[in-house]
C-alpha cells in the first residue's frame, strides 16, 4: 500500500505512541520507504530517534523506584509496575564482552537481572539473599538484552521472591531467581 506523506507521518506518530521501541527499520518497512524517509519524518513531527524515546520512557519509569538511583540500574527500565513486573533493555557493548571473542560477560546478565529485581520491589531498601541463576546462551556485543521480572511470592518475612527471564531476539540466554530482602512487610502471595 502507498501512503501519502500526511497519512504515513500520522501512522508513523500512532505507532510511536503505541510501541516507542520500533525501530527507523521496522517503521521504514510497515510504510514501504526508506529509513532516511522514516528520519526526515520523524525530525519533521519532532520525535527523537530510538535511543532517545527509550531514555525518556527509562527516566519516567526510574522515577518512581525508590530503592535504586538511575546509576544503580544495569540497563534501561522500559516498564514498570512496582510489586508486580518491570522490564528491562541492555545493549550489550565493547565494554561489556570479553575482547578476544565478543561475547558478554556473565556478570552484566547477572546485574541487569539483579538491578531489575531490586527496582521492582517498593522499598526504600531491597537486598538479594540468594541467587539461583542458568546461564542458557552466549550473548554477543551488538546484542539487545530484554530482562522480564516478576514477582513470584511476598511473605510476611520480608522477603519476596522474583522471577527473571532474559531474552535475545525472543531467545531465552539466561534465567534466575532471586530471593530479595526488604524493610517492609508484606501478607500478600502471588501465584506462580
Amino acid at each position: 500500500m502507498r501512503y501519502s506523506k500526511k497519512e504515513r507521518q500520522s501512522g508513523l506518530k500512532t505507532m510511536l505512541d503505541e510501541n516507542p521501541f520500533i525501530t527507523d527499520e521496522q517503521l521504514a518497512t510497515h510504510f514501504t520507504v526508506s529509513v532516511q524517509t522514516i528520519r526526515l519524518d520523524r525530525m519533521e513531527l519532532s520525535i527523537p530517534e530510538l535511543r532517545e524515546r527509550i531514555k525518556h520512557v527509562a527516566t519516567d519509569r526510574l522515577s518512581r523506584v525508590r530503592s535504586l538511583t538511575e546509576d544503580d540500574v544495569i540497563g534501561e527500565i522500559i516498564d514498570l509496575s512496582l510489586g508486580e513486573s518491570a522490564i528491562s533493555m541492555l545493549e550489550i557493548g565493547g565494554e561489556h564482552v570479553f575482547q578476544t571473542r565478543n561475547i558478554a560477560r556473565g556478570h552484566h546478565l547477572f546485574a541487569q537481572a539483579n538491578s531489575l529485581a531490586v527496582a521492582l520491589l517498593d522499598d526504600e531498601l531491597a537486598l538479594t539473599k540468594k541467587a539461583t541463576i542458568h546461564f542458557v546462551k552466549q550473548v554477543k556485543k551488538g546484542d539487545r538484552v530484554v530482562a522480564k521480572a516478576r514477582v513470584l511470592e511476598r511473605s510476611n518475612e520480608r522477603n519476596s521472591i522474583i522471577h527473571v527471564i532474559s531474552k535475545v531476539h525472543q531467545e531465552k540466554v539466561f534465567e534466575g531467581e532471586f530471593e530479595m530482602y526488604h524493610v517492609s512487610q508484606s501478607k500478600e502471595k502471588v501465584t506462580k
